[in-house]
């Protein structure tokens, strides 16, 4: 996939979810969507009712579900695996053989393995949880997230479309641990490393505008995002 790069950026060294025919019709109403609702729905943590309070290094948003990390099934064309961006457990942002990493963005790679040689420092270890993704893994995982959270506008909370995901073009990153994404939130701004989300903290994207002050106000989740309406 090709994919136009924008020019390095310096380098900052900081720390940083049965009575009769009528009888048998009304169950069949009943039973019948509840049945086929149940065969569409994945297992996994439901989304949270109310998840746009803000995210402090304190106190991360701990209801929000963690990102998917287990490897879909596309419905044509087989398995969905690492080549289309799924991550083996215990990735880390210096895995360069691993298609979910190699393929982020050049800067904002930089800027993570920048951030994430100063945290080891202090014992932070920078899982990848999620980086490049495929369209097919895309549109897998969004497919997947209407059924588990029951509506297009609900999955659209948690999950963008392939057209309009930064997964998609390399330009996002969904950490994993939670002393890890506390680490970011406190360093990252010195870093461009900023969360977007407030119930998604661990998806961050590069900001070079914060590298010298902060990062931008997150939004509450994707659909507030302007870049996500297109």
């Amino acid at each position: 996939m090709t994919r136009t790069r924008r020019s390095a950026r310096p380098r900052h060294h900081r720390i940083r979810t049965f009575a009769g025919a009528g009888v048998i019709a009304v169950i069949a109403a009943v039973v019948v969507p509840l049945g086929y609702r149940s065969m569409e729905t994945p297992s996994g943590t439901a989304a949270p009712a109310d998840s746009a309070a803000p995210v402090t290094p304190d106190t991360p948003d701990a209801s929000a579900p963690a990102p998917r990390t287990s490897s879909p099934r596309r419905e044509h064309g087989g398995p969905v695996g690492e080549a289309d961006g799924v991550v083996p457990d215990g990735t880390t942002v210096f895995d360069d053989a691993t298609p979910a990493v190699a393929e982020l963005d050049a800067e904002l790679l930089e800027a993570l393995r920048e951030a994430a040689a100063d945290a080891a420092a202090h014992g932070v270890e920078f899982q990848v949880n999620s980086g490049w993704r495929a369209a097919a893994y895309q549109e897998q995982l969004l497919r997947e997230a209407v059924g588990e959270h029951g509506s297009v506008a609900e999955a659209a909370r948690w999950v963008a479309t392939p057209e309009t995901s930064p997964h998609v073009s390399g330009d996002a990153v969904d950490i994993g641990g939670s002393d890890a994404q506390t680490w970011l939130f406190e360093h990252g701004a010195a870093y461009g490393l900023c969360p977007v989300y407030r119930n998604e903290p661990w998806h961050y994207e590069l900001r070079t505008e914060a590298v010298d002050g902060r990062c931008p106000p997150m939004y509450a989740d994707p659909t507030h995002d302007p870049r996500m309406q297109s």
